[in-house]
């Protein structure tokens, strides 16, 4: 008789169609095409240690549904694949790697047959949408798992198929059986040192980790923003800076969005617009604009004490001509109150920033009755506050009164190149802060379209 290993290897790249499911009490159920429903759950044939696994999925609105593998009958081990779609609203969408790399933007629209593929090849774990690879993970020699998911490792198990709510859809299923051989011929990338990488015990948490202010620039492509999210298991935000004033070229007018945003629809990245100057809102239609995830601005341009467009980033542009630095302050904050009030932003980005030669002395003039005068208009508007991990801004004090006012906040970097961190300062502030889930904005909550815009020139 030959050994297991032997039938195994006699096996190994043969593409098998799934046509037979089993449930855990034994019933068979027959065809090529599964709808599963809430509580239901289904196995494949056979167990599996290397493999690619492909079909068809649809999901229904507020429908869920997982895919296991390296699982067993009651699905206690392996790893998990979220089927779910709907709007960017802080749930893991289809194609997370769940409580590994989860996805907060999908990829496939609800209602409509999209394909995806799984695939195991030694302890590289891959995941497709669309045709897009949207999880490239490889699990390292010690993996960081808490203990609710302490049995979620690479192994040797079955395929299940479980409904978590609503009714998904899964046709076209077939598996092929790789060989040790097979997978080990295959590429794989450096894994993670997850005994000090603080982002997998946030994803193991399940809260959400996205990047919301990521600029290609510097040398940063698509392509290698795509790569840093997979390995780093942080999903960014890639927006472009739309207007005028700042620094690079800038999307100028409605017709340059649209071709951006076609460029970038179908990428695994949220998609959002960075307003530049204090013009943009006349610059850009809201119909243009609308069709991104978020936008967002900040107060780093401002029109001066003496009319003049200042960029505060640049020292050369600030100017005190005869005010002192607290009424320059005065003048800033009123400024940044004015724009958070007439421009159709979601989100306060590089918040509280200050000239250089003030930033020494940042808790000096951001008084608390300043503060309160933005976090009113935050609070008002239901604009979110940014975290910023680049200008490490705003102060802890300031996050915890915004926190306490119910104002909701994002993590951004706003990089300059393609060498910039992993959101180091926004970690500290979930700790520092008590932040929560709950505490976190997604562009489901957006409110722009609600609010009158006013050209702020115009004031």
């Amino acid at each position: 008789m030959a050994s297991a290993a032997l039938c195994a290897a006699l096996l190994a790249g043969c593409t098998r169609s799934i046509d037979t499911f089993t449930a855990p009490d034994g019933t068979t159920r027959h065809g090529h095409e599964l709808t599963l429903t809430a509580g239901e759950t289904w196995l494949l044939p056979d167990t599996y240690t290397h493999f690619t696994l492909t079909g068809e999925a649809r999901t229904q609105p507020g429908a869920e549904a997982a895919l296991f593998f390296h699982t067993d009958t009651a699905r206690t081990r392996g790893y998990e694949m979220t089927l779910r779609g709907g709007p960017i609203d802080g749930t893991r969408k289809t194609g997370s790697l769940a409580a590994v790399r989860n996805l907060y933007r999908p990829l496939a629209d609800d209602g409509t047959w999209f394909p995806f593929e799984i695939a195991v090849r030694g302890q590289r774990i891959s995941i497709s949408i669309n045709h897009t690879l949207v999880v490239d993970y490889t699990e390292p020699a010690t993996p960081y798992r808490a203990d609710e998911y302490a049995r979620r490792l690479l192994g040797r198990g079955r395929v299940a198929l479980r409904g978590v709510a609503g009714e998904v859809s899964l046709r076209h299923l077939h598996i092929n059986r790789l060989s040790p051989w097979q997978a080990a011929r295959a590429d794989t990338i450096a894994p993670t040192d997850e005994a000090t990488d603080p982002i997998i015990r946030l994803q193991q948490r399940n809260f959400p980790v996205i990047d919301y202010h990521v600029h290609l620039k510097g040398g940063l492509t698509k392509e290698q923003a795509h790569r840093m999210s997979m390995n780093y298991g942080i999903n960014y935000g890639v927006a472009p800076n739309a207007g005028e004033g700042g620094v690079g070229r800038m999307l100028a007018d409605d017709r340059e969005v649209y071709e951006y945003f076609n460029k970038v629809k179908n990428l695994p990245f949220l998609r959002g617009v960075q307003g530049e100057g204090r013009r943009w809102t006349a610059t850009f239609s809201q119909e243009a604009l609308g069709v991104f995830d978020y936008l967002f601005t900040d107060a780093m341009t401002i029109v001066d004490h003496r009319g003049r467009l200042s960029r505060i980033y640049r020292p050369e542009e600030v100017h005190y001509d005869g005010i002192t630095r607290e009424q320059y302050m005065d003048h800033l904050v009123e400024q940044t109150v004015l724009i958070l009030t007439n421009e159709p932003a979601d989100i306060y980005a590089n918040p509280t920033y200050l000239p250089e030669d003030m930033q020494a002395d940042y808790a000096r003039y951001w008084t608390d009755e300043r503060i309160d005068r933005v976090l009113d208009v935050l609070a008002h508007h239901g604009i979110a506050l940014e975290i910023n991990a680049r200008y490490r801004i705003p102060s802890f004090d300031i996050i915890r009164r915004a926190k306490e006012r119910g104002i909701k906040f994002t993590f951004g970097t706003n990089n300059v190149d393609a060498d910039f961190g992993r959101l180091e300062y926004c970690v500290q502030a979930i700790d520092s802060c008590g932040l929560t889930p709950a505490d976190m904005w997604f562009p489901s909550m957006s409110t722009r379209r609600s609010r009158p815009v006013v050209l702020y020139n115009d004031l």
